[in-house]
């Protein structure tokens, strides 16, 4: 099969759909846009499926480079054979390539290599022709390649025997159906087994004398395990009866049972599995549980990223950004509905100063000058005690009355406050200034703010330093892509971090609209984007589309509808006798209605499009400049502090989901230390997976089913809820 039928096949698709997708991806074009812009084309795939397309077309692309590359090498030496070329178009992984080509690849020297040298292969091919009768019997022939040449020295037929043995072992192990064979068996019987290296109570505690199917063995144990390794606290092996090993290898290697070259044989099976085939069975299949394990984590990884980065904006709140912290204070920094910074501090309401008096008024200072609705309280060190704090102080009767708190996720702000960005955007302040700004924003607007991050640093994933650090950079980073295309950027206010994600915008041409917009003010339309340095036709077509310009003359550029469809909107509009007023003013209620009582399809023919993308448009029209966001959980506000000592087992409160593992996810339920929602104490139903319930950010009931005070955890339950 070629490209198109395997991704059709595997992906359940038309191959003229999987034909024209990558024809658009081959000319340039972006997820985003493809997706969002051409789904006529495509049949409407979404972005997860385009990337996921891509990464396959991508690998499958690979393999046929290799695949040609290894044909000519073998041509080469002149030993390419129809069954070879037959075994290379048939191979579907890189791992049966290589197999494959293994035979044929330039020798180190080994003990088959130096047998060979001595002459040995024929006394080799004899053995292993397995007859039923040998005559002049084996260890008669093999007295015929005893030599006492320099270099090639063989003084008995004993030594002739042991040099045949090794060239019929490196064969053996070199033989791509049966490394398949191996490889296959292992994974389905073989077990991995681990050894602690001390007797200290340790995180790896469970895996100190451990032994688990490989085929049933959790990626995120993988994971586990490999990091336990890689400290040097745990021991690991592939498992496998010997035995069961070499009888796999028997049912390929021994065509003849009665012939006399069997017992010869049997030990060179045996050397072969345990000195060639099994050590690198191993590793292949270590190799393969860590790929699959690093897959798994990171579908969790995006998933999670994804959910947080499309949490619900709290938006026009002034917000009082509080970042905690003992020797150096707790910084304090304001910022307006824009995302303004108005006013920063510094106060010790904790150990070691604990100056709560002079801390309270400055925070109450803050909060009445400014109109301050929100706090927005970091969860790092000393959170507890500066929750607790900010909780008193907005019951004092001198603070603005409604004033809430909120805890945000604090992950990756110090990686932000301490980055080139973060000193392009605060020259100004100093590092912990930028660290509260940044926890106060991201409750503002999440997206916005994360994505001036590194999506590796936001930290809602699991084991992420584990990974191939490459294949997660370029993963996520897709996330951050899909979503800031999906949620639209308003081009007059978003920094160039932000629109570095845009589609067709790279970080040259984002800092170009930023110049630009400084030098000769807002952007009053988005065909002005065309006079930015690095923003041409193809580059304009496809960003336009996501870029908002909102309080725009044209009320389209405000909204998703792309430039090359206005045209359409405005037919459109005219048709069912509506103005663009009409739309600025939110007096479509009826266009909907109208077309699908005229027949979508029949409209769409008339105006010359297809019906995804006239859906999209009457979309867009109904409500121009809609956040998609605002359909998430709104954050979880408070007034009052919640101690873990306060925590009955049976309670039943209402959390935030901070994360999604593989195992279980973690909520928020005020109390400083995320309780675990283990898998098994999800739902009355079996469920594979904690995401087929719940994402990053949901806000859930939950009830408590045990604290644990020293070791500060707490297990939650939704059993019987």
């Amino acid at each position: 099969m070629n490209i198109t039928e395997i991704l059709s096949k595997e992906f359940g698709i038309k191959e003229e759909q999987i034909e024209k997708t990558i024809e658009l991806l081959d000319e340039g074009n972006t997820i985003p846009f493809i997706s969002r812009y051409r789904k006529e084309v495509t049949g409407g795939l979404d972005d997860m499926i385009l990337r996921d397309l891509v990464d396959r077309l991508n690998y499958l692309r690979k393999l046929d480079e290799r695949r040609a590359e290894i044909s000519s090498l073998i041509e080469a030496q002149e030993k390419l054979t129809p069954e070879i070329t037959f075994a290379l178009n048939n191979a579907n992984t890189l791992v049966e390539l290589e197999d494959i080509y293994r035979p044929f690849k330039p020798k180190r020297t080994t003990r088959a290599s130096i047998a060979r040298a001595k002459g040995l292969e024929p006394l080799a091919n004899y053995i292993f022709e397995q007859r039923d009768f040998y005559e002049p019997a084996i260890e008669a022939y093999a007295e015929q390649f005893i030599s006492f040449e320099e270099g090639k020295e063989v003084p008995d037929a004993a030594a002739a025997l042991a040099g045949a043995s090794d060239i019929i072992a490196e064969d053996i192990s070199n033989s791509a159906d049966i490394r398949k064979l191996l490889r296959e068996f292992t994974m389905e019987y073989g077990s991995i087994t681990t050894k602690g290296t001390t007797d200290e109570v340790t995180v790896y505690e469970k895996y100190y004398d451990a032994t688990e199917p490989i085929k049933k063995l959790k990626g995120h144990r993988v994971l586990a395990i490999n990091r336990g390794e890689k400290e040097e606290i745990l021991k690991v092996a592939v498992t496998l009866p010997e035995d069961d090993g070499i009888a796999q290898l028997m049912s390929k290697v021994v065509t003849n049972k009665k012939s006399p070259a069997l017992p010869f044989l049997m030990e060179t099976i045996k050397d072969a599995y345990t000195r060639l085939l099994f050590p690198a069975i191993e590793r292949e299949v270590r190799t393969s549980l860590f790929d699959d394990a690093c897959e798994g984590a990171l579908k969790v990884f995006s998933e999670n990223l994804r959910n947080l980065l499309l949490a619900s904006p709290l938006k026009g709140k002034t917000v009082l950004g509080y970042d905690p912290g003992y020797a150096h204070g707790c910084k304090l920094a304001v910022v307006d509905k824009t995302g303004k910074v108005l006013d920063t501090a510094v106060i010790y309401p904790v150990k070691p100063r604990e100056d709560v008096p002079r801390s309270r008024a400055t925070v109450l200072r803050l909060i009445n000058t400014y109109n301050v609705d929100v706090v927005s309280i970091g969860n790092g060190t000393a959170s507890r005690e500066s929750e607790k704090f900010i909780a008193d102080t907005l019951r004092d009767p001198a603070c603005r009355k409604g004033v809430a708190y909120t805890i945000v996720s604090e992950a990756g702000a110090s990686v932000y406050s301490a980055s080139k960005v973060a000193t392009e955007e605060f020259p100004d302040f100093d590092v912990m200034q930028r660290s509260a700004i940044s926890i106060a924003r991201r409750l503002q607007d999440p997206l916005a703010e994360l994505v001036k991050i590194e999506p590796k640093a936001i930290g809602v994933g699991q084991y992420q330093h584990d990974m191939k650090q490459a294949r997660l950079t370029e993963a996520l980073g897709g996330v951050v892509e899909d979503c800031v295309n999906a949620v639209g950027v308003d081009v007059n206010t978003a920094s160039y971090s932000l629109l570095s994600y845009v589609s067709g915008i790279n970080l040259t041409a984002a800092k170009n609209i930023v110049a630009y917009r400084e030098k000769n003010g807002e952007f009053k339309s988005r065909s002005q984007l065309l006079k930015v340095p690095k923003i041409g036709d193809k580059a304009f077509l496809q960003c336009a589309g996501f870029l908002r310009i909102h309080d725009a003359k044209d009320v389209l550029d405000t909204t998703g509808v792309h430039p090359e469809s206005y045209a359409i909107a405005e037919a459109l509009l005219a048709k069912f006798k509506y103005t663009t007023e009409d739309v600025r003013s939110g007096n479509l209620l009826l266009l909907r209605h109208n077309a699908q009582k005229y027949g979508t399809a029949k409209l769409a023919r008339e105006l010359g499009c297809g019906e995804p993308t006239l859906e999209d448009i009457i979309s867009e029209l109904e409500k121009p400049g809609r956040d998609i966001r605002d359909d998430a959980p709104a954050p979880i506000l408070s007034t009052d502090v919640l101690d873990i000592n306060d925590l009955k087992e049976g309670m039943q409160l209402k959390g935030t989901v901070r994360n999604v593992t593989d195992f279980g996810c973690f909520v928020d339920i005020g109390v400083h230390h995320d309780g675990l929602l283990h898998i098994s104490e999800m739902s009355d139903r079996f469920i594979k997976h904690p995401s087929e319930l719940f994402k990053t950010g949901d806000v859930i009931e939950v009830r408590i089913k045990g604290v644990d005070l020293v070791k500060h955890r707490i297990s939650l339950t939704r059993k019987g809820m």
